[in-house]
């Protein structure tokens, strides 16, 4: 059995990826942050099926805590699996902030920063030697990195470093057979900065040749499959799963 750990995993797109590894016989170590039940509901739906699944809590932000978190991964993994090492990591934990340039602050800066590159660089550094030789990583980053829209630089620029970071890590964890690739959402139906209103969902489904905007399950499927043996020669790539948005 492999393991898989997934930041974020309380919804949306992290909680799709968790049901989608587990479906294929992966155990499931997933991370929250301000929501327990949530991630509570998605362990017991994979307790259901037959799978087997922990939630730890996790400030992806919060570097100070990672240590603490290495132990509890490392407790986790004994007590639940017999194992001291783990297969997958999917770094998916983010949240969204709409303003111009103009009147990001810095302290909305230095937040975006925090959990969308900063983060995801120093915890994949501190569970690296937990990793199994032949691992995956995959990164969640966005179409906004190639798609400018107003009002969201600060994220898209820093999810544009997160897919550089991800062909850097394809390179250099190369020699452990370890693969990295980062998948870029278009426009999905979740929560992320609020969600999608009736009219604005509708102007996105213009915009996307498949004529409607995607939902976790589009993106879950996809990592899970990246993650497994079937994508095995696939490295150091960003796959844009978006419907056909913008092109």
């Amino acid at each position: 059995m492999t393991i898989a750990i997934i930041t974020g995993a309380s919804r949306g797109l992290g909680r799709s990826t968790a049901l989608q590894c587990a479906g294929r016989g992966s155990g499931v170590i997933l991370t929250y942050n301000n929501h327990p039940d949530g991630a509570d509901a998605v362990v017991r739906e994979i307790e259901a099926g037959g799978g087997k699944a922990v939630a730890l809590k996790l400030d992806v932000s919060d570097i100070a805590a990672f240590p603490a978190f290495e132990d509890a991964v490392v407790a986790s993994l004994d007590t639940h699996w017999g194992r001291t090492s783990f297969d997958h990591l999917v770094n998916n934990a983010g949240f969204g902030l709409f303003n111009p340039i103009a009147t990001v602050t810095e302290a909305q800066f230095d937040g975006l920063f925090a959990v969308h590159l900063k983060g995801p660089f120093f915890l994949t550094q501190m569970l690296l030697p937990l990793m199994a030789e032949g691992g995956a990583i995959v990164n969640l980053t966005s179409a906004t990195t190639r798609v400018a829209t107003p009002g969201v630089a600060p994220y898209a620029a820093f999810k544009g470093g997160l897919e550089v970071l991800t062909r850097y890590m394809a390179k250099e964890f190369g020699e452990r057979r370890i693969r990295a690739n980062a998948v870029s959402p278009g426009a999905i139906r979740t929560d992320l900065g609020g969600g999608l209103n009736d009219e604005f969902e509708a102007l996105l489904a213009r915009q996307t040749a498949l004529g409607r905007v995607g939902e976790p399950d589009d993106i879950g499927r996809v990592v899970a499959s990246l993650l497994s043996d079937h994508s095995a020669w696939i490295n150091a790539q960003t796959i844009e799963v978006a419907g056909g948005y913008i092109i």
